[in-house]
């Protein structure tokens, strides 16, 4: 599993929330099998969203495809302050510390885990 990271200012989390879920179409359409959004504890104006992918390549085409289609047009991305810091992650070890519960044969450290 990979994770798509995202890191936005906003002004207003009603209207950011509203303009996400009208996007969730897009999520299911972009392969998002998962999403969690989160806040620091300190700054109520700051998100960070995650969205889980199969793959780090439907992770990065749904990066480029939020940057393209959706925060460069303001109707579509109300209440965003600023410009997003994005990043995809993959899973390096599992809840327990072992392995990752999903080590994708595709993921360029696969071949490095596997000859550990």
């Amino acid at each position: 599993m990979f994770t798509l990271s995202i890191e936005h200012a906003i002004t207003d989390f009603a209207t950011w929330k509203s303009a996400f879920d009208r996007f969730a179409d897009a999520r299911v359409k972009g392969g998002v099998v998962g999403h969690r959004i989160r806040r620091p504890i300190d700054d109520a104006q700051r998100l960070i969203i995650e969205l889980d992918f199969p793959t780090s390549e439907q992770a990065e085409a749904f990066r480029q495809y939020l940057a393209n289609a959706v925060w460069s047009n303001p109707e579509a991305s109300p209440a965003l302050a600023g410009r997003a810091t994005t990043r995809v992650l993959e899973p390096v070890s599992a809840p327990d510390g072992g392995p990752p519960l999903v080590s994708p044969p595709n993921s360029p450290r696969h071949a490095r885990r596997a000859a550990v």
